[in-house]
């Protein structure tokens, strides 16, 4: 939790934001359900709780079975949430009351939970715009859906509120949250250096832990474990896999070989929940063969040109595409494509070898608010997402602004089902040497991936340490 006086800053500047957006004309209400304990299959057996992110933004409280709202006409502010009684105290031991919780991050009045339940339906019967972001998880969907009569899908999608009447997650609401929270303040920063901190140890961890005969799920025990033990635990479920093709491949079932390649996508959560996300491809057998080398320079390089580009002003749209380039013309200096690179860049043929896009914002979240749309979060108003495949997963295009964060994770991955759909196709249009790309069926795949801070004139990566990337310098660690 930060200072009270960053949550009462950020709730003002939220009030200035709607009131400037002239949402509906009538402004109405602000909602805020934050997350409650849910059960893994018995009450009381719960999963571990992770507070919702923009309750958490606005009003700091890390804690299950609050709710707050906004009134955006005459901005009084309300807390919600229930005091203990002594069956809660035997079980949890004496408790701080709502009012100092709520004195804390500054908010102006607290009442009972039933409360927040009460205010809408008031609201809805005086015809008040309620406003409300889309929700995530279930129970919050379900509360909304039912305290406002829309369909639980609506509830999950931004548009319009009209003459009062609420049909969906509030648009005005939505685009000034996403405005607020893309712009990280100083206290975050230097949260999410902490994250990217822990994220440093938890993959040295892993990397040294990485040995011929090793199960990957000891080596995922053992980082997950630097997790909880320095913050909240990980960012996002761990990838660690020697298929590195299979870019989200959560199973940890095999056994350290040498001759593959061990692909570790992980982050960590500061106990604020700020996070890192990192991605290492590292030899099993601790140094490269000749063939893997040649592919890892080629991604090693996309890193670095996307880390030199990255700056104010620039989309990052055109990094990717850039990146992409330079991808292309690496795997034509090995034989694997042919063209000219830019009739290869405008083809999409680069989509075949990375088909996500260069990279995401991140801060609370790890794909930082992409519950609120995605590309409400990653394009500007002119922008359109692209059809082609890569391009088109590319989670955040807009032009960078100092205070982004975004990460830079390039790859190259040899997806056999794939290659074999282009091929029976021709959706290369002749650009693709398949003779050559078949003799890397089982290579499985690289991606090396850094957190980046678009500051005043560039950027810088964060956290106060980079892990080894380049390929002498990751045989040098595994020594």
């Amino acid at each position: 939790m930060f200072g009270k006086e960053t949550y009462i800053s950020r709730r003002a500047r939220l009030l200035r934001l709607m009131k400037e957006s002239e949402a509906d004309g009538r402004r109405g209400i602000a909602v805020f359900p934050g997350n409650v304990e849910a059960p893994q299959n018995y009450r009381g057996n719960d999963y571990k709780f992770r507070q919702e992110s923009s309750f958490l933004y606005f009003w700091g409280i890390d804690e299950p079975g609050f709710a707050a709202i906004l009134d955006l006409d005459s901005g009084e502010e309300v807390l919600y949430g229930n005091d203990v009684d002594i069956d809660d105290i035997i079980w949890m031991g004496p408790q701080p009351s709502v009012a100092s919780k709520g004195e804390a991050v500054g908010a102006e009045r607290t009442a009972p939970y039933v409360g927040f339940f009460d205010a809408i339906r008031d609201a809805r019967e005086k015809g008040r715009p309620i406003h409300f972001l889309p929700t995530s998880r279930y129970y919050n969907t379900m509360i909304l859906s039912n305290l406002l009569g829309c369909s639980d899908t609506d509830v999950r999608k931004t548009g319009e509120i009209t003459g009062g009447k609420v049909q969906t997650a509030s648009l005005a609401l939505t685009r000034a949250v996403i405005s607020m929270r893309l712009i990280k303040e100083a206290c975050e920063i230097e949260e999410i250096d902490k994250a990217c901190e822990i994220g440093y140890l938890m993959h040295t961890a892993a990397r040294n832990a990485c040995r011929p005969g090793v199960p990957e799920q000891d080596i995922v025990g053992i980082m997950e474990g630097v997790t909880i033990s320095k913050g909240w635990g990980v960012s996002f479920t761990t990838i660690l896999s020697q298929h590195g093709e299979t870019l989200h491949n959560h199973r940890h079932d095999g056994i350290i070989t040498p001759g593959k390649m061990l692909l570790i996508d992980a982050g960590a959560e500061s106990n604020t929940h700020y996070a890192s996300d990192f991605t290492r491809t590292i030899p099993c057998g601790g140094k490269f063969t000749q063939k893997q080398r040649g592919i890892y320079d080629i991604v090693e390089e996309c890193n670095e040109l996307a880390f030199q580009l990255a700056a104010p002003g620039i989309p990052y749209r055109e990094v990717h595409l850039a990146v992409a380039a330079k991808m292309l013309d690496g795997l034509k200096a090995l034989g694997l494509v042919n063209g000219h690179i830019d009739d290869m860049v405008s083809e999409g043929i680069a989509g075949l070898f990375m088909p996500h896009g260069l990279g995401h914002n991140m801060g609370i979240d790890v794909h930082d608010m992409e519950d609120l749309g995605e590309d409400l979060v990653g394009y500007d108003d002119d922008q359109k997402r692209a059809p082609q495949l890569g391009l088109g997963s590319l989670r955040m295009a807009r032009r960078l602004r100092p205070g982004h964060v975004v990460t830079d994770e390039p790859g190259i991955y040899f997806v056999p089902a794939l290659i074999a759909k282009w091929k029976a196709e021709g959706t290369d249009k002749g650009m693709v040497n398949y003779s050559e790309v078949e003799k890397y069926l089982d290579f499985g795949g690289i991606r090396l991936e850094d957190d980046l801070l678009i500051t005043e004139d560039g950027c810088r990566r964060l956290g106060l340490h980079r892990l080894p990337i380049k390929a002498e310098d990751v045989e040098a660690s595994m020594a």
